[in-house]
């Protein structure tokens, strides 16, 4: 999956652990970017008594590059979540209906503040901001969409924001793709074959915790300027999310709880899905949780020969064979990862960031959101989608195994003929669906009508 439990240590914390970052310009408000941060991964909507919740103890951030250099982040808008216990006398989650985010049978209610942290100054948008329950069911949130639309708030920049339970937009045929590498649609031609199905989405009734952050672009681009030339090296920004812990975590036998003390240490990142998943070996995912962008090209090794595009040659017997006879560097998959396209290999398009190597999404906000999106993004012709930030609904599992089968070799290297198996990869798997306004991420399952894995 995209970043859900990719690296040994983050998969025992949850609460911190980033699974998923959305970047695109908003296509109801093209004269925004919408930026959508994803934690706590794989929630069973019936997960009571104690449902889920951002943490009081972690620090998430949205980390924003907005000019060509260094890849470092000079904008970032910081998230610190705060949770009390009305009745502490009940082992109840939610004591009656809740018809509003103030009602007294919301027991774990949540309220956050928004940090914007820049060279300039740092300023706190907003306090108090307050995150609706977690989709019980029909008598304990009968109204979960217009409770949930109360928590949409107006940030002083101009923007918008939003932290809640939502489902999760990602999906993948998880249980098929980690069974040694096979795609359900392909599978009766893998090495131990079997009768070709149709994809399943493992993802299809979980949730997250998203915090979804809409800007106008101008507040994020290197001359505070909303940009019409896509070529304009100032339309692209780079995006990626953290989450970080206090170094110290002891039990306060007086106060009953954890407490967390100490400087705060990274313990999460995630910026192009499936980048600490796939290529960043098993020995070193918690070394890249706990790095920074600008550092990656000690990474740049597993991007540069991935080694999944040895696999499928073997996995899949006869099926790549121009794959498997490619012995260069994958200059392709460094550009699109971890540099952005320069301009000239796609016409009309670049999202170039800089000769410093670092795990980004680059998003050129001059291209304009699709009239008719293409999932497969730039590989579809859609340049709107994928690899140029992310959309919900970009099939990004599809655009990378077509890309690393070698779909992309002829973009910097026109002597490469991609096997006839790269154009048609897929893991079958269908996607979860998403709404058309903010905050974009569909109402989350409810725990009353989907049972408990």
């Amino acid at each position: 999956m995209s970043s859900h439990r990719e690296a040994p240590e983050i998969s025992k914390d949850p609460v911190a652990d980033s699974t998923d970052v959305y970047a695109f310009v908003s296509p109801d408000r093209p004269d925004t970017v919408t930026i959508i941060a994803n934690y706590v991964p794989l929630q069973d909507p019936a997960s009571g008594p104690n449902f889920f919740e951002f943490g009081d103890d972690v620090e998430y951030k949205i980390h924003i590059a907005p000019t060509l250099g260094d890849s470092r982040d000079e904008i970032t808008y910081s998230f610190r979540f705060s949770t009390r216990v009305p009745n502490p006398n009940t082992f109840l989650y939610i004591t009656g209906p809740v018809t509003s985010l103030d009602s007294p049978s919301y027991n774990r209610p949540q309220t956050y503040s928004v940090t914007r942290r820049s060279r300039q100054r740092n300023r706190t948008q907003a306090t108090g901001l307050k995150v609706p329950p977690c989709n019980v069911g029909p008598r304990s949130t009968p109204d979960y969409v217009g409770l949930a639309e109360d928590a949409y708030y107006d940030l002083p920049d101009g923007g918008r924001v939003f932290a809640g339970q939502r489902a999760d937009p990602f999906w993948v045929d998880l249980g098929s793709v980690f069974d040694l590498g096979a795609l359900r649609p392909f599978q009766n031609l893998h090495l131990l074959p079997m009768g070709a199905m149709s994809g399943i989405n493992t993802l299809s009734q979980v949730n997250v915790h998203s915090i979804v952050l809409q800007l106008p672009i101008s507040s994020v681009t290197r001359n505070r300027d909303n940009p019409s030339d896509p070529m304009d090296h100032d339309s692209t920004i780079g995006v990626w999310t953290s989450a970080s812990r206090a170094k110290n975590r002891t039990f306060d036998e007086k106060l009953d709880r954890y407490v967390s003390t100490g400087p705060m240490a990274q313990v999460s990142r995630m910026a192009n899905p499936l980048f600490n998943e796939v290529l960043v070996p098993m020995s070193r995912k918690d070394s890249f949780n706990n790095s920074t962008p600008w550092g990656d090209s000690q990474f740049a090794g597993g991007v540069a020969r991935p080694e999944l595009a040895g696999l499928l040659p073997v996995l899949y017997p006869g099926v790549f064979p121009n794959l498997q006879g490619y012995t260069k560097e994958r200059a392709d998959l460094l550009a699109i990862l971890l540099t952005g396209i320069p301009g000239g290999v796609v016409p009309g398009f670049q999202n170039y960031t800089g000769p410093t190597q670092a795990d980004m999404l680059r998003l050129n906000v001059a291209i304009p959101p699709a009239t008719d999106p293409n999932p497969l993004g730039i590989v579809g012709g859609d340049l709107a989608g994928f690899p140029n930030g992310r959309r919900l609904t970009d099939d990004v599992v599809t655009i990378e195994l077509r890309a690393i089968a070698g779909a992309t070799i002829p973009l910097v290297d026109p002597s490469f003929t991609p096997d006839g198996a790269a154009a048609l990869v897929t893991d079958g798997s269908t996607p979860t669906p998403v709404l058309d306004g903010f905050p974009y991420v569909n109402v989350p399952y409810s725990g009353f009508d989907v049972p408990a894995a």
